[in-house]
């Protein structure tokens, strides 16, 4: 579909890479992986036609369209959410303004058997053909499902852009080119301004996406959940997979070894030859012999080897001051941003040792209960830190708060105190930073280096609890599995707020979900947590009807009272179980529905009849209305339950 053909790319004459060349086929999932400063985003830009190669060409079919998420957009929209990802069918809305113009036109013209006539009603309906192909009709179905599956609830939809954080606003750039369904998506960090849920919900729709995907991303999960090809860019050259990440990482390791060994026999090779021209070069007898060693060597085509970077971010946490058995105790905590509510009466308590992994939806208070348990917010209620608890804290965005104008080497200086002091350059040398760039001001910095110097600001003063914020943003795939190691060997507490799995797992035993201002507790990592949550909660009623048969059982003289509350309980569950199988049931029947409806709106050769007279874009749109009601029933279903529960 997209051919690179020997792409070489110079700056100020220092190649970045050189003589390039894969093809992307047209249902291509493709991981591009590569070292910080590699040239991926380079590559992507190309591709993307913003930047010209050096030497070399990108070919690719007349008429094919790419979508291109960068890492940063700068965003200025005030429309609202909705209008802004309806931005993305723009052929469509051209052609919802020709069909009007046409309409107006032909509805104010008398002239009916001239040609004249006839040529504007013959445009009007090619470009109502058109319209139907494009699915015209179903535009604002498809951008509400997008928006929703990425995060969004229902009643943000008509709210300003304006009103979201960059984050979301990326949601919506990244919703407009799914819309789009070009011949090739190509994202750049996907997964940052993501939470777990849209993750997945991405990763699926990536899966089952028609065209081809090339993905740039440190998500070790995802990357394997959605690629089934990794192109490695590595001293300007191309290495090209047919494998998932965790795949080519054992390929490449195999590759790596196989070039070591050619490169050590030819060094060996090199060594014999130059022993050779050094012992006879002063030998007229030999000249003849001498002068061929010579251009021999000229000749070799020098085998190269990744120049492999074995110095890792080596750290340890220092020793665990002693605290109590309870490190925190809440009591009540709410928390409002003017009439938002955030969080709603949470009451937990967090255990020394405990690692806590914070997950939900972005904008539900995991960052907020983050900042309320520091001291930084005030809120209403109640946290109780426990005996001699010392806080470290790594905000979301703590590389902001770092002195551009200081040099990596004050960065930490400045705050070193006592016998840590000494071994500020230590940590700076295990953090990566050596040599000149301890002299480095922080405002040269990478995204990548930044966040490496704030966690090493962690390390300053000994803490028994650890509240971290998204730690691993910006960082690549080796330093956050040496940060994993570091802080699996920590011997405190932890709290982690991340959206990343693979960095989760084994590293948490607890989770808290965020959800509709409450938390909930599940023991288990986060893949356990993922898959409980799919787990219906029918069963949890059905758990509920047998813990009241196994009481009836035990023979206990309960009172009058407690077997009516019982009776009545037993009536409630029954009702919220018809309910809620009621409600799954319309969904079921919605969904089934409007697929059929999707088929024939895509091809309206299956029923032209119906889609003539408007009957199936009708249909389409109760079957829509039915099912939020459906979905909203079902949800508020599961809210009683709740209720339910907690009086039991």
């Amino acid at each position: 579909m997209i051919s690179l053909n020997n792409i070489s790319v110079h700056f100020a004459g220092t190649p970045l890479f050189d003589d390039i060349s894969f093809i992307i086929n047209r249902r291509d999932r493709i991981g591009l992986v590569g070292k910080n400063g590699a040239g991926k985003t380079t590559l992507m830009r190309i591709i993307n036609g913003q930047m010209e190669p050096t030497t070399g060409q990108v070919a690719s079919p007349s008429g094919s369209s790419i979508g291109y998420l960068p890492q940063e957009v700068q965003l200025n929209s005030r429309q609202k959410v909705i209008d802004e990802a309806l931005n993305a069918f723009a052929e469509i809305k051209e052609l919802e303004r020709k069909i009007q113009r046409l309409t107006d036109e032909l509805t104010n013209r008398t002239d009916y058997q001239t040609e004249a006539y006839h040529n504007l009603s013959q445009k009007l309906s090619e470009a109502n053909e058109r319209y139907d192909i494009l699915g015209g009709a179903t535009q604002h179905a498809r951008a509400e499902k997008v928006l929703l599956g990425l995060g969004f609830e229902r009643l943000d939809l008509e709210r300003p852009l304006t009103e979201f954080s960059g984050g979301w606003q990326m949601r919506v750039e990244l919703a407009k080119i799914l819309l789009q369904s070009p011949e090739l998506i190509m994202l750049d960090e996907p997964t940052n301004h993501l939470d777990i849920e849209s993750i997945q919900w991405l990763e699926n729709f990536l899966i089952d996406y028609p065209g081809a995907v090339l993905v740039v991303s440190h998500d070790r999960a995802f990357l394997d959940n959605v690629t089934t090809r990794t192109i490695e860019i590595s001293m300007g050259k191309a290495y090209d997979y047919k494998a998932c990440y965790s795949d080519y990482e054992m390929l490449r390791e195999e590759r790596l070894e196989q070039e070591l060994a050619a490169y050590s026999n030819q060094q060996k090779q090199i060594a014999q030859v130059e022993h050779f021209i050094t012992r006879f070069r002063a030998k007229n007898t030999k000249a003849r012999q001498v002068q061929s060693k010579i251009k021999m060597l000229e000749k070799m085509e020098k085998v190269e080897v990744e120049d492999l970077d074995k110095s890792s971010i080596h750290f340890r946490f220092p020793e665990a001051p002693p605290s109590g058995k309870v490190v925190i105790e809440a009591i009540d905590v709410s928390k409002n941003y003017g009439s938002k509510q955030v969080l709603h009466d949470l009451n937990f308590m967090v255990a020394r040792g405990e690692r806590i992994a914070f997950v939900g939806r972005n904008g539900e208070g995991k960052t907020t209960l983050s900042r309320i348990i520091i001291g930084e917010l005030e809120h209403q209620g109640q946290i109780k830190l426990g005996h001699n608890v010392k806080i470290g804290y790594y905000a979301q965005n703590q590389a902001e708060f770092l002195d551009p104008e200081k040099t990596v080497f004050q960065t930490l200086d400045d705050v070193a105190a006592g016998e840590v002091r000494k071994q500020t350059r230590n940590i700076l040398g295990g953090f990566l930073f050596s040599g000149d760039d301890i002299d480095k001001k922080v405002k040269v910095l990478s995204g990548g280096e930044k966040s490496r110097l704030a966690i090493a600001k962690l390390l300053l003063e000994p803490v028994n609890l650890l509240v971290l914020d998204e730690p691993t943003n910006h960082l690549d795939m080796r330093s956050k599995d040496i940060l994993k190691s570091a802080l699996l060997q920590f011997n405190g507490t932890i709290i982690l707020v991340s959206h990343d799995r693979d960095f989760l797992q084994g590293l948490t035993g607890k989770v808290f979900e965020f959800r509709h201002r409450k938390i909930k507790e599940f023991i288990g990592d986060v893949y356990d947590f993922i898959d409980h949550r799919n787990i219906e909660s029918l069963k949890q009623l059905e758990a509920g009807r047998k813990a009241i048969q196994a009481d009836r059982e035990t023979g206990e003289s309960a009172s009058r009272q407690n077997w009516e509350q019982k009776k009545q309980f037993e009536r409630e569950l029954r009702k919220l179980q018809n309910g809620i199988e009621k409600a799954e049931k319309e969904i079921e029947r919605c969904e089934k529905e409007m697929a059929e409806l999707e088929k024939i709106i895509a091809n309206p050769a299956l029923d032209p009849q119906r889609i003539e007279s408007g009957e199936v874009f009708k249909n389409y749109e109760t079957q829509k209305i039915c099912l939020a009601k459906a979905e909203k029933d079902w949800e508020q279903y599961h809210l009683d339950l709740e209720v339910l529960e907690k009086k039991q």
